[in-house]
């Protein structure tokens, strides 16, 4: 295939995925517009469902003009060769490949980013901060930029350096190296995510001693689940919303409660949420998704290695000779129709997760306090009752609420 056979084809499938992905979201957005089903009455007073459709509304037609930006741009540079002008710009500054290819992703990442800000700071500080959500101060988000682009230039420039000596040493086997790398990597950040990089942006608290501590021990204790690390995260500091999740291995794991969850639930639904959180553990559940990922990540450098020498790619994006990040870049572009079957999949194994979770915190538990959690919990988000099933199919790695509230129900 030549090279204006490729470019066309990049175009078409970046076309195709934004057209198709759009006409989801459409579908969703009327969706949320159905009668609520009798199960999910009461969730909502007449109020508050109003205020929820025209969240949801808000937040959909700010989606599309973003991404519909996003998409405008990134067609317009493809068909004028935009990267191949960039990488022959950065050739005259840094005339050594791994630093050309370094330059390009940190030039690319930190435009795509910059460009970015505006949408970001519109939808936080003012959608979000419309509809009660946003408790971010400007200055925070001017912290956590600075942060993440420290954390970008640390964690992404070694990953991108190794990644580029390994291809200069090992050719088409290059592949195998870095995915021995990065799963090490997976491995260690699974470890030691709360432990390195959640204090970066969040305090992490002991749960201090009380009846929702006594409680939780007690249930600990009763499913044999040795839990010491129990944490709170000052999730207030930016959004009202609440969440809970799991994390580490081993001595390392940790269940992490917003402090927002614990302010709007009782002691009995926090337990229920607990209770769901250990489900995942009791079911080996962060361990298969680590393994899947780990092995999605191997089947993709594997596909890469196919594709990373070829010159007709590179002058696909208006480059003058072969380039490494050229080709990255545009395999990025080629490999989304396979990314989003393979997410698709891995949709399919969350949703299960979560089923799993949910019969794990009945039989070991209850079923009405994490009922009245999960209720609550799309109640405070402003969430959508009646999503498209189609749109849950592609999109959801948990399972509607009506669906998870049917089949705890089902349980006797």
């Amino acid at each position: 295939m030549d090279y204006q056979a490729i470019r066309l084809l990049l175009i078409g499938i970046l076309t195709f995925d934004f057209i198709f992905n759009k006409a989801l979201g459409i579908l969703n957005n009327r969706s949320r517009q159905q009668p609520v089903p009798a199960e999910l009455e009461g969730i909502y007073d007449q109020e508050k469902y109003a205020q929820s459709q025209a969240y949801q509304s808000e937040v959909f037609n700010f989606s599309l003009i973003s991404s519909s930006f996003s998409f405008l741009m990134m067609l317009a540079i493809l068909w004028f060769g935009g990267f191949g002008w960039l990488d022959e710009y950065l050739r005259g500054a840094a005339s050594v490949e791994p630093l050309t290819s370094l330059y390009f992703f940190g030039v690319v990442y930190l435009a795509s980013d910059l460009m970015g800000i505006p949408f970001e700071l519109y939808g936080t500080f003012v959608i979000e901060e419309k509809y009660g959500f946003n408790k971010m101060t400007f200055k925070t988000y001017l912290t956590d930029k600075f942060k993440s682009y420290l954390l970008a230039l640390l964690l992404g420039g070694v990953l991108a350096s190794l990644f580029i000596v390994l291809v200069m040493f090992f050719e088409e086997n290059f592949w195998i190296y870095f995915w021995v790398a990065i799963s090490v990597f997976m491995i260690f950040i699974n470890m030691f995510y709360t432990s390195l990089i959640i204090p970066m942006f969040n305090k992490l608290s002991p749960l201090e001693d009380g009846p929702l501590k006594t409680a939780i021990t007690n249930y600990s204790e009763k499913v044999g689940f040795p839990l010491h690390n129990i944490f709170v995260i000052d999730g207030s500091k930016r959004s009202s919303k609440g969440n809970a999740f799991f994390s580490g291995l081993g001595k390392k794991k940790k269940v992490v409660l917003y402090d927002t969850l614990i302010e709007k639930h009782t002691e009995e639904e926090l337990v229920g949420v607990l209770a769901h959180e250990v489900g995942h553990f009791k079911k080996k559940h962060i361990i298969w998704s680590m393994v899947s990922g780990i092995l999605q990540t191997g089947f993709m450098l594997w596909l890469l290695s196919k594709f990373i020498f070829s010159s007709e790619i590179s002058w696909a994006l208006g480059g003058h000779v072969t380039a490494l990040h050229l080709n990255v870049f545009a395999f990025a572009i080629l490999f989304s129709p396979l990314s989003t079957v393979i997410g698709i999949l891995m949709n399919l194994m969350s949703r299960k997760n979560e089923y799993e979770a949910d019969a794990y915190a009945v039989t070991t538990y209850d079923k009405e306090p994490l009922i009245t959690a999960l209720k609550k919990l799309t109640s405070d988000s402003l969430g959508n009752l009646t999503p498209h099933p189609w749109y849950e199919f592609m999109n959801y790695s948990h399972p509607s609420l009506l669906k998870r509230i049917r089949a705890m129900k089902a349980i006797k």
